[in-house]
């Protein structure tokens, strides 16, 4: 069994890992204060890898809210190398349909108020990272490829739009977002993004579609996520242990 170098940031409707044995549960502290969760290091497919609750033990820290900075300043201090992040999302077109996953390749921050970089100028020194590219290519290589030996489908690419929350978006908002060409809607892909790119983690964010965006459907949001929750949950899990047990064979 390969040493943890691997972790899985777990969002809303993930914050628990089925099928997985619990080997150690770290209480850590950072410079930044606590991560939201204890850092648990559970046995996978053959692999260990860290698992994190972004939102708490009970989902209960709202995104605006969560110490991002802490989670992967954690994450980094134990030697994780790439990281896997589980986004719930609404959507906005018709690629990525509700109940299935996308790997979004790009990413627009319309948050606000968060503390969002490791390099301010008082805790580390200024520095500008390069953030062209805010996933890495390489992770995201590795998972279409896992995905495909097994068979399973991962919508390639697509601009993730991170909102502030917890509230929902209005029609307006979702129309804008269109406009600025985002498929995928969350509330978490921003600082952890970047946060990640300025610790030198590989960082790929696994969007689930669990409803359309306000006002793209029929169906009330509550009652299509209820409906498309657990596909996307469960199809979420299938690409992780898909993807572990790809890396065993390499």
């Amino acid at each position: 069994m390969s040493r943890a170098t691997i972790a899985i940031l777990g969002g809303t409707g993930v914050e628990n890992w089925p099928g997985a044995e619990l080997l150690e549960s770290r209480h850590l502290e950072t410079p930044f204060g606590p991560p939201t969760a204890p850092l648990q290091r559970i046995a996978i497919a053959g692999h260990e890898v860290w698992f994190l609750s972004r939102h708490g033990v009970g989902h209960d820290i709202a995104p605006h809210r969560i110490n991002y900075r802490a989670n992967i300043a954690a994450l980094a201090a134990e030697g994780v190398e790439q990281v896997i992040a589980l986004n719930a999302v609404g959507v906005i077109g018709t690629e990525c349909p509700p109940g299935t996953l996308g790997l979004p390749d790009q990413l627009i921050d319309y948050t606000w108020g968060r503390d969002s970089t490791f390099f301010d100028g008082v805790d580390a020194p200024l520095q500008h990272i390069d953030f062209t590219d805010p996933y890495s290519t390489q992770l995201r290589a590795q998972l279409l490829q896992a995905a495909a030996e097994h068979g399973l489908r991962l919508v390639d690419g697509g601009t993730y739009g991170a909102t502030q929350g917890p509230r929902l978006e209005t029609r307006a908002e979702v129309d804008r977002l269109a406009r600025d060409g985002v498929r995928y809607i969350g509330m978490t892909g921003a600082p952890e993004a970047a946060l990640a790119r300025e610790k030198a983690l590989d960082y790929a964010s696994v969007a689930l579609a669990v409803n359309a965006a306000a006002g793209r459907s029929a169906v009330g949001i509550h009652e299509e996520l209820e409906m498309n929750m657990n596909a996307a949950r469960e199809a979420a899990v299938e690409l992780v242990l898909s993807f572990l047990s790809w890396v065993s064979k390499k």
